[in-house]
């Protein structure tokens, strides 16, 4: 069966590390992005230099209903329907205590972090009519929490958890297997889209293994969530925290 990937938010950080992974094990990529074309095309051309296999960009918003149905269209007309589906994409805002935060900053985050996964997994499920894989991407903020800076994007990472779990024992029987990864402080520009861009380097005396993460990293654990090699494995989770 050809493999073909999903990878929402995949125009750089983890989601074009986790393209190129799984572009080197042999998957037909599709990289959703939502405004930076430019990026988008850039790793697609990169993709298809070092690995030569089909990879296209399709722009959406993916917290926007009637966008996630054009973007599996599109998919479906361009590369074939999805097999292995990556909910990666997010967002992380300025640093504030919950008494500062608007009601506009607050459902941003949550159609973002949260209803973008729920809509892509539908559309992904419809088309694994013979099985398939579907890695969400969490934080270990989910655990940890993160008072005074982002307690808006804690909770919309612990409700991307729930949603793993139950997700998971509803299409099991199906064959289609749902897991989580649950990434801590990786170099990505996300810090800097919340005004910190050295955040983890401030943050790493704290981490047991006393440093931050490569977005390869956690590409490598998506790979093997995805991969057959995880065939009896779905509602699980793997923190990549250095141990926090």
């Amino acid at each position: 069966m050809d493999k073909t990937a999903l990878i929402t938010g995949a125009s750089r950080g983890i989601g074009a590390a986790t393209a190129k992974y799984l572009a080197a094990r042999g998957y037909r990529i599709c990289i959703n992005y939502h405004r930076n074309e430019q990026a988008a095309e850039a790793l697609v051309a990169d993709i298809k230099a070092q690995f030569q296999v089909p990879c296209i960009a399709i722009g959406a918003d993916v917290s926007e209903e009637t966008q996630v149905m054009r973007l599996f269209a599109e998919m479906d007309e361009l590369l074939g329907p999805v097999t292995h589906l990556v909910n990666n994409v997010g967002v992380l805002f300025k640093q504030m205590q919950v008494t500062e935060m608007d009601a506009e900053r607050i459902n941003k985050m949550l159609t973002t972090n949260v209803t973008s996964y729920f809509l892509c997994s539908r559309e992904a499920v419809k088309r694994m009519a013979s099985g398939g894989a579907i890695v969400n991407v969490s934080s270990v903020a989910s655990r940890t929490g993160s008072p005074g800076e982002y307690v808006d994007y804690a909770a919309s990472k612990g409700a991307v958890d729930v949603f793993t779990r139950d997700l998971s024992l509803e299409l099991a029987p199906r064959g289609i297997r749902v897991n989580c990864v649950r990434p801590g402080f990786i170099y990505t520009d996300i810090h800097a889209d919340a005004g910190e861009p050295g955040r983890v380097d401030r943050i790493s005396s704290q981490i047991p293994m006393l440093r931050g993460g490569q977005p390869e990293e956690v590409a490598s654990a998506i790979a093997w969530l995805l991969s057959e090699d995880a065939s009896y494995v779905t509602g699980s989770f793997i923190d990549l925290a250095g141990g926090r």
